[in-house]
């Protein structure tokens, strides 16, 4: 990839969180060879590519899950380091794997909280983990978190995780990403398994995110959904760039072309 769409008058804004030379080693096996991404504020940018492309490797070491072994990082122009998870969380990088990682037993705002509900005040005498949780401000903070996506299947914040169909638990996980003062968002494969109905939930759900100025990552093999959301899409084969499209200049054979088969050596894709 090239940065020559980054000059005066592009029509690609600067990116806000862009990675360069990014080599990941597990063994022998090389798994990223200098791989250089990026995505900018208020754009959906999907990662694509064959099964052992690299995308969950890029994916990780953007989260901070795993170190890079060479490469730098950069946000809003600035080299800043990403040295573990919560590099990254401090950072406003927040991932949503596919598992989802909720707690089915507890409800949609406990899930949103968890790990740091607020409490009721005038018990700063006793440890944090004692002080009893205001329940209320959960609430509110949940139901502002689900307006802000505007989740309008969800009746009720209060309703258990356990009983909410696969796109809202979706919805809910990515809700408690945005929660976090995050400005870019990664989404690993967010409409598998999923029914029309549920799918179009979750999409409308990237709509927003990509509307409230987020830098979302989109990974997934669902060309549908890539050409629905997806503003430019950034093609790994082998653990290396092939190039980046503009969703809108391209083709769904084009891409897939892409994927299986790479460009001529020699030749890359920026845009």
């Amino acid at each position: 990839m090239t940065t020559d769409n980054l000059t005066a008058g592009s029509r690609t804004p600067p990116p806000h969180l862009r990675v360069t030379g990014i080599h990941k080693r597990f063994g022998g096996l090389h798994a990223l060879r200098g791989v250089d991404f990026e995505v900018a504020r208020g754009e959906v940018m999907a990662l694509v590519g064959d099964n052992g492309a690299g995308k969950s490797t890029l994916m990780k070491v953007l989260a901070g899950a795993y170190l890079a072994d060479e490469g730098e990082f950069w946000l809003d122009g600035e080299q800043v380091l990403v040295g573990g998870p919560t590099d990254a969380a401090d950072l406003g990088i927040q991932i949503v794997y596919q598992d989802l990682a909720l707690c089915e037993n507890l409800d949609v705002a406990a899930n949103l909280s968890l790990g740091a509900e607020p409490v009721k005040p005038g018990w700063g005498f006793l440890p944090r983990f004692l002080r009893p949780i205001d329940e209320m401000e959960m609430e509110v903070k949940a139901q502002k978190a689900i307006d802000r996506l505007e989740v309008r299947t969800l009746k009720s914040v209060r309703a258990l995780v356990g009983g909410l169909s696969g796109g809202q638990r979706q919805a809910i996980a990515i809700a408690r990403a945005v929660g976090a003062e995050s400005s870019v968002v990664m989404l690993d494969e967010p409409t598998a398994a999923l029914g029309v109905a549920q799918t179009r939930q979750v999409l409308n759900v990237v709509r927003r995110l990509r509307d409230t100025n987020h830098a979302v990552v989109y990974i997934s093999h669902n060309m549908r959904d890539i050409f629905e959301v997806a503003d430019r899409i950034c093609i790994l084969r082998h653990g290396a760039n092939v190039g980046t499209w503009r969703t809108a200049e391209t083709t769904p054979d084009e891409i897939v072309v892409a994927m299986t088969r790479g460009l001529d050596e020699g030749q890359t894709h920026a845009a």
